[in-house]
């Protein structure tokens, strides 16, 4: 069905509140769009095979509460001019797709790329087969063809999607997004703002410069010449004046850490990498590697007008990310008091029963052996003096370890190495417990940065059964050896 099932998909696509889309469909308006737009007057033009999903069958109608393709996409980084990137739904930002906590999501993804992609759910305590790790838990989905992404997302919190192959160009192109999880029983907020934040390696034009230079993909990986909050340079947001306001701050950059700062104001952090804190915190700085995300509560000033500015702090100074503005309200302010968050529905920990691993992160930087090809094996980072070799249908590489299904696992973390790395680990929320470098009060969490030369504990139930990616989300670190899986039987 290829090609006519893609047009027929793209004339269906509906923008919905959200700036996402929607599809219901039955047999007959699917045939009289494929006569419509194709030309073809067969029967068998209406009925189709979702790629590793269920085919329609009867007379019901199949229905999305979203379709994403990922197509190229011409985009206006840089004011006036034009970048060839890559989009979901052909646009950047991404659609925002908004699941309810504890409801199935369905969502259609079509890949009008010229390569294979998948898409990962970062963050969500997924399925096995809907993780969208390639050959390890599904089949990559190839240029023209679709897969079905139905899912039970069983927390509430910030989380956001890309692919998991070809991840340095998909990635660095613009193939990134925003999923937001509503609460079952939502909090009272007068505003609920997602601010995406993403760099670009583009020349003065607005075209490409290479996406990964060996050198850097060795230390802290290349970081972008164009900063971005929304696909903008520092934007102004619009928020009601007097108003409780939720920020959902995500790095969905491949390398750079922001260092978040409102600087004096009486802002709290709510929930960290998608999971409530037990009582909101001062935000003074919040450092966010790779992948990670902030919710932030901020009442807002009653005078309309009034910019509130957003930093990225870099050693002594502060930069402008973006900025609220104050306006005034649309409608009736709910005035409601700094909650916590509810708690997510996470098993608890049976530390006094715990399986104990250990994970060294090294680097292997300053070694670029000339293979006998005479290309230099670009190979700069282990886990457990392992580095991540690869894997197709036929080949997966040993898991780094296989932990019992519904035990707890500590597992302590040596970063030693000279650089930071965002360890994120799939399928699973887990609970930072401590650090040697600085103090913690335990949170849970699906990535943790960990600095030059630290140690952490982490623990978890390893309650979620299959093949979980564990990597750093600096994309070329992950492409250049650290990456692994761990399997939960």
């Amino acid at each position: 069905m290829g090609q006519s099932f893609k047009q027929r998909i793209n004339l269906k696509l509906q923008a919905n509140t959200n700036g996402a889309s929607t599809l219901t469909l039955n047999r007959r308006q699917l045939v009289k769009s494929s006569l419509a737009s194709i030309g073809l007057a067969t029967l068998s033009a209406c009925r189709f095979n979702l790629s590793k999903a269920e085919p329609t069958s009867g007379n019901e109608a199949p229905q999305y509460d979203y379709i994403l393709t990922a197509e190229p996409s011409p985009l206006e980084i840089l004011p006036g001019k034009t970048t060839p990137g890559l989009g979901f739904n052909g646009q950047f930002p991404a659609p925002v797709i908004r699941a309810q906590q504890g409801k199935a999501i369905r969502i259609l993804f079509v890949n009008n790329l010229s390569q294979a992609t998948t898409i990962h759910w970062h963050g969500i305590r997924i399925d096995i087969k809907m993780d969208g790790v390639p050959f390890l838990s599904q089949a990559p989905v190839q240029p023209g063809e679709t897969f079905l992404y139905e899912f039970v997302c069983p927390d509430a919190g910030t989380f956001w999607y890309h692919p998991h192959m070809h991840s340095v160009e998909q990635l660095g192109k613009g193939l990134v997004g925003a999923l937001i999880v509503d609460e079952a029983e939502a909090p009272e907020f007068d505003a609920d703002l997602v601010i995406g934040l993403k760099d670009w390696r583009l020349d003065k034009q607005g075209q490409f410069l290479p996406l990964s230079i060996p050198r850097h993909a060795a230390r802290a990986g290349t970081l972008g010449t164009v900063e971005s909050v929304n696909g903008e340079q520092r934007p102004t947001l619009l928020a009601p004046a007097g108003g409780l306001v939720r920020l959902r701050f995500l790095n969905m950059d491949s390398s750079r850490v922001y260092h978040l700062s409102l600087k004096d104001l009486d802002a709290h952090i709510i929930a960290i990498d998608g999971s409530p804190v037990a009582k909101p915190r001062p935000l003074v700085t919040h450092d966010m590697g790779a992948g990670m995300r902030l919710d932030v509560a901020i009442r807002l000033t009653k005078e309309v007008g009034q910019d509130i500015v957003i930093y990225d702090k870099k050693g002594r100074g502060y930069f402008e990310l973006c900025r609220l503005q104050t306006e005034a309200p649309k409608q009736a302010l709910l005035n409601t008091e700094l909650r916590a968050l509810a708690p997510n529905p996470l098993p608890s920990l049976k530390l006094e029963e715990a399986q104990h691993l250990r994970f060294e992160f090294e680097w292997a930087g300053a070694l670029s052996p000339v293979g006998h090809d005479g290309k230099v094996d670009q190979t700069f980072w282990t886990i457990n003096r392992r580095a991540w070799a690869g894997m197709h249908s036929g080949t997966l590489p040993a898991p780094l370890a296989v932990v019992p299904l519904g035990k707890t696992i500590v597992m302590e973390l040596h970063n030693a190495t000279p650089h930071g790395h965002p360890i994120h680990m799939h399928g699973i929320i887990f609970t930072v417990l401590s650090s040697d470098k600085r103090t913690i009060d335990p949170f849970q969490t699906d990535t943790v940065l960990l600095e030059r030369n630290e140690r952490a504990t982490i623990a978890f139930v390893a309650d979620n059964p299959g093949r979980w990616m564990f990597h750093c989300h600096v994309i070329e670190h992950m492409k250049t050896g650290l990456m692994g899986y761990i399997t939960i039987a």
